[in-house]
């Protein structure tokens, strides 16, 4: 199974719950190799961030999704819930580190709790617990996952903005899952630009009785 790393990520995470452990797991450096690992056959599964309940859309997996010839399987919501980890004391703190969207997840907190500190954007949740372990004036936004692995205090915890925070993972395959009859189905769908084309659309659900769980647009490149 193929996902989004480094090791100690959230997606790392999402897909420890799915597949376990035992699974052989391939983490990647980009959402787009997720995506060629499934659709060459060297992954027989990978697992992708979609949607996240405070920043949105992730867009590099919609735009993929519209490339890439495969399906999703299932999907996995993840309640995140972020750790300040660090070496030394709150007090010590010059610089924080994070993924830009863990930061944005705890922009108010940061605000409130530590506003004379830099906030410096890095590859991911995980590089950040890395760097954190190396320096007493640097804090890592991450997991508590990730402060064990790299032998990091938990300095404060819960400090996302949002306490209902969940980001919705993606599991996705070669070919669809098998019908259960309790799915969730996703359609993506062109339509012409010309008035009404949304709303004629949207009406085929409501004459079907269909509910609708997330409607997202997004240009077509061109």
């Amino acid at each position: 199974v193929a996902f989004l790393g480094p090791l100690h990520s959230y997606s790392h995470l999402a897909t420890l719950e799915r597949f376990g452990a035992a699974a052989e797991l391939v983490p990647v450096r980009t959402i787009a190799a997720v995506f060629e690992e499934v659709s060459s056959g060297q992954a027989d599964a990978g697992v992708v961030p979609i949607e996240n309940s405070t920043d949105g859309r992730i867009v590099d997996t919609l735009e993929m999704l519209t490339r890439a010839s495969v399906r999703i399987c299932g999907e996995i919501p993840l309640p995140i819930h972020h750790c300040l980890l660090g070496t030394g004391s709150r007090t010590d703190i010059e610089q924080v580190c994070s993924k830009p969207q863990a930061i944005s997840q705890c922009r108010a907190w940061l605000a409130h709790h530590l506003p004379d500190a830099k906030i410096v954007s890095v590859s991911s949740t995980t590089a950040a617990a890395e760097m954190a372990a190396k320096d007493s004036s640097v804090a890592a936004i991450a997991s508590v996952q990730a402060g064990v692995q790299y032998g990091l205090r938990v300095l404060a915890e819960n400090i996302e903005d949002n306490q209902e925070n969940v980001t919705r993972f993606a599991v996705i395959g070669p070919e669809p899952a098998k019908r259960t009859g309790h799915d969730k189905t996703s359609l993506m769908f062109e339509l012409p630009h010309e008035p009404g084309a949304l709303a004629d659309a949207m009406m085929i659900f409501k004459k079907n009785r269909l509910n609708l769980t997330w409607i997202e647009s997004f240009p077509k490149p061109g």
